[in-house]
């Protein structure tokens, strides 16, 4: 399987700047909301236990076969293993991976707001001490994705600005992802568990209510 093909699969609205914002929107919600789980498990679970055992690490040559092998790893590893500790296991070498494209020019090489704001996502999933520092970056980088995207999709990209500051309010809060506690067998302490218990997480919440205000 080439690269092209995550690319294809990850990215309906293709490299069309012009894109409606409500399909956009819809798109998004199908990425990060378990909507393609089924599709990936049919057709790149093959390719997700290559890439976790580093494989595919040449797909990194190329600034967009980084980003497709950041998506299988970052993103097809939680719908292949959900609910199991194996879906947050390849978050550090989608990290280093991230990193890496961000000092080599690749992550500036990407053609559209949406190829950005999947690149840096393992910036804020991947546990670890320097975590706030990461989410800082990133909020940076979103904010740039921003003044970059079509006035018209101003809304959906402000929104996910916004989703950041909320990630970094948790792990300012908790130093780790309380929702993940669970399936990582890990003790939630009193303050996490009513955390968890209210269950507003900011990954459910993007392009929600006010956020897309």
């Amino acid at each position: 399987m080439h690269w092209k093909e995550i690319l294809r699969f990850w990215f309906p609205e293709g490299r069309a700047l012009e894109i409606d914002i409500d399909a956009h929107r819809t798109h998004w919600f199908w990425r990060m909301q378990g909507g393609a789980d089924n599709e990936i498990r049919a057709r790149f679970s093959g390719i997700t236990a290559q890439a976790a055992t580093g494989a595919l690490d040449h797909w990194a040559d190329d600034p967009e076969g980084r980003l497709a092998l950041i998506i299988v790893l970052d993103q097809f590893s939680r719908s292949l293993w959900r609910d199991t500790p194996l879906a947050f296991k390849q978050d550090p070498a989608a990290l280093a991976l991230a990193i890496k494209g961000l000092s080599n020019g690749h992550y500036a090489a990407l053609a559209t707001p949406w190829f950005k704001i999947v690149y840096s996502q393992p910036l804020g999933h991947c546990e670890g001490p320097d975590h706030l520092e990461r989410l800082d970056l990133l909020i940076r980088l979103r904010e740039g994705i921003v003044s970059e995207a079509p006035d018209h999709l101003e809304p959906v990209y402000q929104s996910l600005v916004t989703q950041a500051h909320e990630v970094r309010r948790v792990i300012a809060t908790f130093n780790r992802h309380p929702h993940r506690n669970s399936v990582l067998g890990r003790q939630s302490t009193p303050e996490e568990q009513a955390y968890i218990a209210e269950a507003s997480f900011p990954h459910l919440k993007a392009f929600r209510g006010d956020n897309l205000m």
